[in-house]
């Protein structure tokens, strides 16, 4: 499988002193510290960016297997917390699935949750390696 590459670019959003906005592939959001850290609250904080990716691709991850099986998933919803109590970061995921599946499928796709793309690289760690703009 080629590799996949996906890119985001972050700027100063003119609400200072943290506001900023990211964009990618021509979608634009907003992200900022709240107003106990310094920041004026225009937007969500990293870390909270960081589990809604986790949700939404634990959400679409499930989608997609229930949609290949055909079984009768008629909504999923996806809260995850992030914790740092110590050295080690903890995301805590619950998920709620709606609809007549039987016991067996949805021990199935709580397992698939685990399967997403964004829950796997935050399992194994990545490489981050940053340089100066080209």
């Amino acid at each position: 499988m080629a590799a996949k590459t996906r890119t985001a670019t972050v700027s100063d959003s003119g609400i200072a002193p943290y506001g900023m906005t990211a964009v990618a592939r021509g979608h634009s959001w907003a992200v900022d510290e709240p107003g106990e850290t310094g920041g004026k609250d225009s937007g969500p904080e990293p870390f909270e960016l960081l589990c809604g990716a986790l949700g939404a691709c634990t959400a679409i991850t499930v989608r997609m297997y229930a949609g290949r099986k055909a079984w009768p998933l008629e909504r999923i919803a996806v809260t995850v917390t992030y914790e740092k109590p110590a050295d080690t970061a903890r995301f805590s995921i619950s998920i709620t699935l709606e609809g007549p599946l039987d016991q067996a499928q949805r021990e199935r796709l709580l397992a698939i949750a685990g399967k997403c793309p964004v829950h796997q690289t935050l399992a194994k760690g990545a490489e981050i390696v940053t340089a100066p703009a080209a």
